[in-house]
């Protein structure tokens, strides 16, 4: 079965050069606590619900044949063991509260919808995103698309964690012109508490994309209480700088700093679920933190951008 797209994203400009398209697939290996894309975990289809437009109509609970849907004074609660995801409750609420997550597209249909956004994208330098989720997870659709893209002239970004084996990194990284890598914590510990996977992984393919000569850039989320201290900043600086530096005259490695927002929240609400159980501390880093941790980098000769 081929993945799942659960967002295209027209006229984006924090997502790789120019404006692009950005295509969002379904399913990813890690669980981030700050994760603003939830609702890109699951490799499935999933149904989700915005109470702030919900009527209290009863329409989809009368919909359900399955009884997987039920109107309390929290709203409308969904039991997942007894929904086989139809999609009769979401065609029969009349205000979009209830939505599905998840689309299969064909090849064609896909460009389709990617070649309406071509003189756009071209005037701007532009071209297609690759994100999730994580589209390394998806290894062979997203070399299909890749390769699909490049026959048609498009330049091709992927957004990605890294979090793959090399082998697929090196196939990936032979079908695109782009990476934008995510970078979240250097000690492998922390990372495994707030991630869920280990970063050695990432760490080697970061250096084998450097060796490479492939142009990347690195994304740092940044989070007060996570790995906005300085000492997780020197060791990223460290790192960093080690690796091979880019060809003269290359695109370089711009690190931008991504400033911590909670907008993760309203969407684990959406998918009737809990935005950091742990209750992990966590908050957006002040403007003198952010000022720090970009001095430092750029003590170590990097270059760096706050946000996108």
């Amino acid at each position: 079965m081929k993945p799942l797209i659960f967002d295209i994203k027209r006229y984006a400009i924090n997502d790789g050069p120019g404006i692009r398209t950005t295509l969002f697939l379904k399913g990813c290996p890690l669980r981030c606590v700050w994760c603003h894309n939830p609702e890109g975990w699951s490799p499935c289809v999933q149904i989700l619900y915005k109470k702030t437009k919900c009527i209290g109509c009863r329409s989809c609970v009368k919909a359900c044949q399955q009884h997987a849907l039920q109107l309390t004074a929290e709203g409308i609660r969904h039991d997942v063991d007894h929904c086989v995801l139809c999609g009769s409750c979401v065609e029969a609420c009349p205000t979009t509260a209830l939505e599905m997550c998840g689309k299969q597209w064909t090849m064609a249909d896909l460009m389709e919808e990617i070649e309406k956004e071509r003189i756009i994208m071209e005037d701007s330098h532009g071209g297609v995103t690759l994100c999730g989720g994580e589209p390394l997870m998806h290894a062979d659709y997203t070399l299909e698309l890749l390769q699909e893209l490049g026959r048609r002239g498009f330049h091709r970004t992927v957004d990605t964690t890294l979090y793959a084996s090399k082998d697929i990194v090196q196939w990936v990284a032979n079908q695109c012109e782009l990476f934008l890598v995510d970078l979240k914590l250097m000690d492998n510990v922390l990372h495994r508490r707030y991630t869920g996977v280990s970063n050695e992984p990432i760490l080697e393919n970061i250096r084998m994309l450097a060796d490479m000569q492939k142009d990347f850039s690195i994304r740092i989320p940044l989070i007060e209480g996570i790995n906005a201290d300085a000492e997780n900043m020197e060791a990223t600086a460290c790192f960093l700088d080690s690796l091979t530096p880019p060809k003269a005259g290359g695109w370089g490695r711009p690190v931008h700093l991504l400033p911590y927002h909670d907008v993760g929240k309203d969407k684990h609400r959406r998918m009737w679920g809990h935005y950091n159980p742990d209750n992990i501390l966590m908050s957006s880093p002040t403007d003198e933190r952010i000022a720090q941790c970009r001095q430092l980098l750029e003590a170590h000769g990097l270059q760096v951008v706050i946000g996108g």
